[in-house]
């Protein structure tokens, strides 16, 4: 492979904590089948059906956000708790990568046991992004809590947070709040 067509890999990769999925191959106009090779010549790792990383890239604390991402084919966002600890609103764990995915996302491959899968279609008002990778909104995150009854102590310590880092604004803290007090089946819960 020409050293230009790695140069231009490795700089998409760069900027995605080193994978690299065909897609991004056929972007960069790379025939994707060099991303097959690669990993035959140990200069990528194959991590997944369709996803590679190139192992000289850092590793850092985020690669399993963008990995997660990735795995739906850049339609899923980082949500619920995950998307609260991201964005730092609250002391939650998330024990599993939660994703926000479209009604209609469908998919042959198995979904790992680390990930949680919630189907809702997201308004663009309800994205935006965390060092590169996409994630909901501080609002739209901590509606996820709400709606999944992640508790409330964790509830309001989010809703505070946001409110005093300037994150949601008095109307939406109201409402949240609001919601908070409603039993789960009344808001999607």
């Amino acid at each position: 492979m020409p050293g230009r067509t790695f140069t231009t890999l490795i700089n998409h990769a760069q900027q995605q904590y080193g994978y690299l999925t065909p897609d991004d191959a056929r972007e960069l106009d790379v025939d994707p089948t060099q991303l097959r090779l690669m990993a035959a010549r140990h200069t990528l790792e194959h991590v997944g059906h369709g996803l590679y990383r190139m192992p000289m890239v850092p590793v850092t604390q985020l690669d399993a956000y963008m990995e997660a991402v990735l795995w739906t084919g850049r339609r899923g966002v980082l949500s619920h708790e995950t998307a609260l600890d991201l964005h730092e609103l609250c002391e939650v764990n998330p024990s599993a990568i939660h994703l926000t995915v479209p009604s209609g996302f469908r998919t042959r491959k198995a979904v790992p046991e680390i990930y949680r899968l919630h189907r809702f279609d997201l308004g663009s008002a309800e994205v935006g992004w965390h060092e590169g990778i996409l994630i909901v909104t501080p609002e739209r995150a901590i509606l996820g809590g709400i709606e999944q009854a992640l508790g409330w102590q964790l509830i309001d310590q989010a809703i505070e947070t946001a409110r005093a880092r300037g994150l949601i604004t008095k109307p939406a803290t109201d409402r949240l709040a609001a919601m908070r007090r409603l039993p789960p089946a009344a808001h999607g819960g």
